[in-house]
């Protein structure tokens, strides 16, 4: 593998012109038939298995009007002063009625005082708008007029608001991409002491992203990609990009500095480095396509379309990258020489991350026992964690849909904001149906936690029945989510001789909870087991493998233990502008296991494979810890950094789902790469020390070389002689390793 990167990176490093030509022509064929392809489908939000879609299903036959996947809207009005029924205040809620009736795709409008949806006091009142297609393709002069109808309907008088999913925005700008790559930019100037260096990363990433982008575009109606299929790619391509980028960068800089030239430092670092950044692009590969395991489609495009992009990041790395140094030429510099004291008598101080690497070596007990005990008390909240998808409660007080789902609390109860759908389905056909309903809506009419019940409705078939149930607690409650389970026991259908099914948006949320729930050990085996198969063949090691897997748990529960305090529990909720906490978004932990994964493996292969490199030709366990630091450290922290700067700029987003995201995965990096990576496995590597290296003999025949430390491409390129390195055999150094 390594010999043949060597090539490619030479090859690419002399062609450089006919390369980066290859990739422009690449990046403008895509943009050509981006342009020309059809619009992207609307997403699809179905949820397969669950008892909620399979009730949307039954509704759409049985209940076609309803249009039970339908956006919709509802319009809340409250009275300043005096009631809603006063006839100057009634008069102007029936005029926006109207109103709202006219909107563009709107096929119904219900009239508060007709329906009965004015609260006991008076004050407030709801009116329900209904769309003739979904949320997702709902077109954005539906929204505007509908947006424009509620500020135009507000006076001194009266207070209109609207909730519901026909009001959210598409997607916004881009300005916490922007944030981070400000940061980024900053990071690898100072990393590189130049920027034409740290400049080709950030080129390179963004063009990555680009052509994965324009790709996504082009396939999305052939296989049905969803319009916001392309958000993870983008955050993840930037990421990757980055990394992997810089890391070539760096290796093909410090081989100039060796006197190596142009060509052989290309070829070497591609060799080498780029070894590892395929692997590492593996493992992200692995953790992105398994979560097609959740069951979920829009899951499963996201996924794949991110893992799409890794591997166009993989493929700049190591044929991109290398051309643009050789257009670089020598500008790019080789890397700079650390600068010496005053005193001249004496050697250079170490660099840090040296320094760093012989304390742990020395005391690798203390410091393995500190960093797992800190962990271990950072990961202690995720025992509590509680998931659930967040409505409109969760957006800040400052958007129209906060105040409507205030209002409607206030006003009629919490419950409100959430109803849900019971249908009732009788077992014979046409026999039955409106007594089953009838039982059924007496049996839960007399619950404590049901605020109301509606009137059953007859489908025309005469089969089955639909009745509104609303919640006496808020939708996002555990109340309410029990209350779903309590009503989907099969004691209910039997009492009532009639199938019974619970949907609505509550319903489904607490469904969709419960599937990623279920699906997240399967999926952390699924990925952790792929991926340690993976690194035995990187680094022909069992326990390697079985180091990196246990330090991406503590990373991970450590996140999640973050997210637990902050947000859930409210621990400097001020700091982080947490002003409701509550239960975090489902998607959180399955998203936070594959991103953090892919990111944490990165850093694992880069870091160990400088080590491994070291051992290799000839140094002692322990020396080849140090050197892997003195090599790798650097870089490494500059791509956590890099990382967790991206992550946390959602911090700045006034959506509490962006900001739980971005906090979470910034705060899993930073205790990956700063604690785990840095600290835990240097401490580890010290106190195995040659038998981390060593891999059964039975095993050691199974696993192919793939050469990953460049044993190879060290070899003279033009004798073909058979040092490594420093000039150790080949043999000696592949004999020692595997224990011959």
């Amino acid at each position: 593998m390594a010999t043949f990167l060597s090539r490619l990176g030479r090859f690419s490093f002399r062609r450089r012109r006919l390369v980066a030509l290859l990739w422009t022509a690449l990046l403008v064929g895509a943009a050509v038939l981006a342009g020309r392809a059809p619009a992207a489908p609307p997403n699809d939000f179905s949820m397969p298995g669950t008892e909620a879609q399979q009730a949307y299903d039954l509704l759409g036959k049985s209940f076609p009007d309803l249009n039970a996947d339908g956006a919709g809207a509802r319009v809340v009005f409250h009275a300043e002063d005096g009631k809603v029924t006063d006839p100057g205040t009634r008069g102007a809620i029936e005029d926006t009625v109207r109103a709202l009736g006219d909107g563009p795709q709107v096929v119904r409008v219900t009239d508060p005082f007709a329906t009965r949806s004015v609260s006991k006091d008076g004050s407030t009142a709801y009116a329900q708008v209904s769309y003739a297609v979904s949320a997702a393709e709902l077109e954005e002069h539906s929204r505007a007029a509908l947006q424009e109808t509620v500020e135009q309907a507000a006076s001194s008088e009266l207070s209109v608001e609207a909730g519901g999913n026909a009001v959210e925005a598409m997607a916004g700008g881009h300005s916490s991409e922007a944030v981070g790559l400000g940061v980024a930019a900053v990071v690898l100037v100072i990393t590189f002491g130049s920027l034409l260096a740290a400049g080709l990363p950030l080129l390179t990433a963004v063009l990555g992203v680009g052509v994965g982008a324009l790709a996504i575009r082009v396939l999305a109606a052939p296989l049905g990609l969803g319009a916001t299929t392309t958000s993870l790619a983008v955050m993840i391509g930037l990421a990757v990009g980055i990394d992997y980028a810089l890391f070539v960068v760096s290796r093909h800089r410090a081989e100039l500095a060796r006197g190596r030239d142009g060509v052989e430092a290309a070829g070497h670092a591609v060799g080498t480095a780029g070894s590892a950044v395929v692997f590492a692009g593996l493992t992200v590969v692995v953790a992105l396509a398994g979560l097609s395991v959740v069951g979920i489609p829009m899951l499963t495009q996201m996924g794949l379309a991110a893992a799409g992009t890794v591997v166009v990041a993989v493929l700049i790395a190591v044929t991109l990258v290398p051309a643009l140094l050789g257009l670089c030429g020598r500008r790019i510099g080789p890397a700079r020489p650390r600068r010496r004291g005053r005193t001249t008598d004496r050697a250079a101080r170490p660099a840090m991350g040296v320094r760093w690497a012989r304390f742990v070596v020395r005391r690798p007990v203390a410091v393995l026992l500190g960093g797992t005990v800190l962990l271990g008390v950072v990961a202690l909240p995720a025992a509590s964690l509680d998931t659930g998808l967040p409505g409109d409660d969760s957006k800040p007080v400052s958007t129209t849909q906060r105040r409507a789902y205030d209002l409607i609390s206030d006003g009629f109860g919490p419950g409100y904001n959430g109803p849900l759908t019971v249908v009732v389905q009788a077992d014979e056909s046409g026999r039955g149906a409106t007594q089953a309903a009838k039982n059924v809506a007496g049996r839960i009419d007399g619950r404590d936690d049901v605020s109301a019940v509606g009137p059953p409705r007859l489908s025309a078939s005469g089969d089955t029945a639909v009745l509104s149930v609303v919640p006496d607690a808020s939708p996002s409650s555990t109340e309410t989510a029990d209350l779903v389970h309590a009503l989907r026991d099969p004691a209910l259908a039997r009492a009532s001789d009639a199938r019974v099914l619970v949907t609505g948006t509550t319903a489904m949320n607490a469904d969709v909870s419960q599937k990623l729930s279920d699906a997240l050990l399967p999926y952390l085996a699924l990925v952790v087991g792929l991926a340690f198969l993976l690194l035995i063949a990187v680094f022909r090691s069992v326990l390697v493998p079985l180091k990196a897997a246990l330090g991406f748990l503590l990373s991970v529960l450590a996140g999640l233990g973050a997210v637990v305090a902050v947000f859930q529990w409210g621990w400097l909720g001020s700091v982080f502008g947490v002003t409701d906490p509550g239960p975090i978004v489902s998607i959180m932990p399955v998203f936070m296991v594959g991103v953090v994964f892919g990111l944490a493996m990165d850093y694992e292969v880069f870091l160990v494979t400088r080590m491994r490199e070291a051992y290799v030709h000839g140094q002692s366990p322990k020396d080849s810890v140090v050197s892997g630091f003195e090599h790798s450290a650097r870089v490494v922290t500059a791509a956590a950094v890099v990382m967790i700067s991206v992550f946390a700029a959602f911090l700045g987003s006034e959506e509490q789902i962006l900001k739980t995201i971005g906090f979470g995965l910034a705060a899993a990096v930073l205790f990956d790469a700063l604690v785990v990576r840095m600290t835990l496995v240097p401490a580890v590597l010290a106190l195995l020390g040659r038998r981390a290296w060593r891999l059964p003999r039975w095993l050691d025949r199974l696993v192919p070389d793939l050469d990953i430390e460049g044993e190879r491409p060290g070899r003279s390129s033009h004798g073909g002689g058979t040092e490594v390195g420093d000039g150790e055999p080949v043999a000696a150094a592949s004999g020692r390793l595997h224990g011959n």
